[in-house]
């Protein structure tokens, strides 16, 4: 055993998980590689796609009857504004739209053509049926512009211009008829105005003379005015008569507590202010009548303290003092019967301005409300008289327009002689020759989406997942060996050999439990995939990697492993299984070191159920106990049954795909099958990748290489470039 072997650990699962399935087959992604790749396979499909389609174009412009192209133009030239007038509006937005869709009507049309056959002219052109020939009728504006660019096509090129010019030519008849018509509806419509107002102001006029002369409205505007003077002067003596009376309420409350007597007289001064004016007073006095009545209760009590009752001034004084209260006491009474005597007076006047004042309120509503309706009916007849002059205004202007009318658009060139037109042709090619390419690049990409084989190692990850154990390059250089892929011990093809040393530590270091694989077999699944070229090399990376290795030719039928080692065909592995053979001499020995090779042997009749036999199981056996490592090249799963017999008794399982020939679909059922077989996959191998693809990183460097590779690593890099 070699020191290279790794440490092995117990257990023995290290299966590739199985592809899970649901049904329905997975969503292929576009990718731009495959697309450029299928393209350059499929080169030729677009290329007929263009020359039919190209063809095509050409049959029509032969078969179709020649275009002839006449153009004229017109444009919208200025316009005399007339202040004050009325005036046609046009929206310049929709203008070149409503142009183009009226020129291209069937009205329009018909109007050309009675324009032409009134001319007396045989120039209408028909076609087989007897009807005109259609003329295709298109609109350009120019930039920035007024001027209307206006093209004609038809088959006959006399036509074409005629027909032209009288369509142009309608289109102004038309537009002047369109307008006429508008003016005279507009006419219509303002005189059937006039007529109504008219009447409505006649009507106003006499009921307003009727008003005026039934009324005497002169003289009821001047008794209105002295009525209206007279009021407001009953108002102001109505406002001083109450004014007076709530005076005398206050008169009243003097009386009570300020009465003033001079032995004889009271008097009272607000009395005498407010009936001043021929109203009767009680006098005047010099002492208010309280202060000396208070004057003469003091002095009695003053001298009652040194008086008897009888003593003469007492008598005196108390004779004084109640002849100045009964003085008091009558004077109080005299001024409040003179109070409601005024208070009587000033509600009997009151009361005959208020009656009066309503009175002429009355009549002055009256003659307000008269002089009211008729400043109505002066102010209807007003409005009439301006909707009528505003009304007459109009149609005055839109007689005066539609007597000198102005065309918004007139004939700028008219059209001149019709020439054959290509542009139908031009048209037709370049949309012929698109539909050609894009048909050809259509169908080469249904091809390249519909097309599952592996083109990178990114696509074969997709469909497998992650059981890609390694990746071989495909390195051109290999056709100048005399021995086509066998790898040699100082090897100048660095990638290749890079790659087969990757897959060796893959199985020496194989990233899951249990023991290492062994006796490995080593199949694909259909043929020329490479599984001899990647067995015979992969034997060669492990041998020179000092494992003692032996490489079984198991394709009975079609094995030639012998061919790229250079030894012999027979004794092999049929005369073992057969039993006409011993191991020692079936065993050869190549040209490197510890590798041992055993050739598939002479043809038999039915080969695969020699596997069934219990002879293999012993060979297996012997060959587990001699080497460190058993590669069997197995014919593949979907040739012969031989792949599927020998999987379960193998350590594991490598299946061999090839890019750009397996195809996806084809090795998963592969897979499927080996898993039914209780196969141990230990990977898959993707053989002969694309070494230039942008997603292939290994083994690049040259920096890295030994003193012996770095000249032909440089060599390599320069055949990859």
């Amino acid at each position: 055993m070699n020191s290279l072997q790794p440490v092995q650990p117990n257990g023995d699962s290290f299966q590739l998980p199985a592809p899970e399935h649901n049904g329905a087959a997975p969503v292929r992604k576009f990718r731009l590689k495959r697309f450029l790749d299928s393209l350059r396979k499929f080169w030729w499909i677009p290329t007929i796609t263009l020359i039919l389609a190209l063809g095509a174009a050409a049959a029509l412009f032969i078969w179709s009857p020649p275009e002839f192209v006449a153009s004229g133009s017109m444009w919208q030239p200025e316009r005399l504004r007339l202040s004050a007038g009325a005036d046609f509006t046009e929206e310049q937005d929709t203008f070149f739209g409503s142009l183009t869709a009226v020129l291209q009507s069937q009205t329009l049309r018909q109007l050309a053509l009675a324009r032409i056959e009134a001319a007396g002219t045989n120039a209408i052109a028909k076609d087989s049926d007897g009807n005109p020939i259609p003329v295709q009728i298109s609109v350009y504006q120019a930039p920035k512009s007024t001027v209307f660019n206006i093209m004609g096509v038809s088959a006959n090129p006399a036509f074409t211009p005629l027909f032209l010019n009288a369509l142009m030519n309608s289109y102004l008849e038309f537009k002047k008829s369109a307008r006429q018509g508008a003016s005279e509806i507009t006419l219509n419509s303002l005189a059937t105005q006039l007529e109504r107002h008219e009447q409505d102001m006649n009507g106003d006029e006499a009921v307003l003379t009727q008003f005026e002369q039934s009324n005497n409205f002169v003289v009821l505007q001047q008794e209105n005015q002295v009525g209206a003077a007279f009021l407001a002067r009953l108002k102001t003596d109505l406002a001083d008569y109450e004014l007076q009376n709530r005076l005398l309420d206050a008169v009243a409350l003097e009386k009570n507590s300020h009465v003033q007597f001079d032995g004889t007289n009271v008097s009272a001064p607000l009395f005498n202010a407010v009936l001043g004016n021929g109203a009767k007073s009680p006098g005047s006095s010099s002492q208010d009548a309280d202060q000396q009545l208070a004057a003469l209760k003091f002095q009695r009590d003053y001298l009652t303290n040194n008086l008897r009752p009888e003593h003469p001034k007492m008598v005196k004084l108390n004779n004084e003092i109640a002849q100045a209260q009964n003085l008091i006491d009558e004077a109080r009474k005299q001024n409040q019967q003179d109070i409601a005597t005024a208070r009587q007076a000033l509600r009997i006047r009151i009361d005959n301005v208020q009656s009066s004042i309503n009175e002429l309120e009355a009549k002055l509503a009256k003659s307000s409300a008269l002089i009211a309706q008729a400043e109505a009916l002066r102010g209807k007849i007003a409005r009439d008289q301006s909707i009528y002059d505003r009304l007459m205004s109009l149609s005055q202007n839109v007689d005066l327009t539609r007597d000198i009318d102005q065309q918004t658009i007139a004939i700028l060139q008219p059209a001149g002689d019709a020439k054959r037109s290509y542009a139908k042709l031009q048209s037709n090619v370049s949309a012929s020759a698109f539909a050609g390419l894009a048909i050809g690049l259509g169908l080469v990409l249904l091809l390249a989406m519909r097309d599952d084989r592996f083109a990178s190692m990114v696509e074969a990850t997709e469909v497998i997942g992650d059981g890609i154990v390694g990746q071989v390059p495909e390195m051109p250089k290999l056709g100048m060996r005399p021995h086509l892929a066998l790898m040699e011990g100082n090897d100048d093809q660095h990638m290749y050999v890079e790659s087969y040393r990757n897959l060796r530590s893959a199985l020496l270091f194989f990233a899951a439990e249990g023991v290492r694989p062994k006796a490995i077999l080593i199949t694909s699944a259909v043929p020329n995939e490479g599984k001899s070229t990647i067995a015979s090399n992969l034997a060669c990376a492990l041998a020179l990697g000092g494992s003692s290795v032996v490489l079984v030719d198991g394709d009975l039928r079609k094995g030639h492993l012998h061919d790229t080692l250079g030894l012999q065909l027979k004794p092999g592995l049929a005369e073992l299984l057969c039993g006409s053979g011993d191991l020692e001499g079936a065993i050869q020995a190549s040209q490197t070191p510890k590798l041992s090779f055993i050739a598939r042997g002479s043809l038999q009749r039915n080969p695969g159920d020699l596997f069934l036999s219990g002879g293999f199981d012993n060979l297996l056996v012997q060959l587990r106990q001699r080497f460190d490592y058993v590669l069997i090249d197995s014919s593949p799963v979907f040739a012969a049954d031989d792949a599927t017999t020998l999987a379960p008794k193998m350590d594991g399982t490598l299946l061999v795909v090839r890019s750009r020939y397996s195809r996806g679909n084809i090795v998963k059922q592969a897979l499927d099958l080996l898993y039914q077989r209780q196969a141990t996959i230990l990977g898959v191998v993707l053989n002969r990748t694309d070494a230039t693809d942008r997603s292939y990183h290994y083994y690049k460097y040259a920096e890295y290489y030994t003193t012996a590779e770095a000249g032909a690593g440089v060599k390599a890099e320069k055949l990859k470039s």
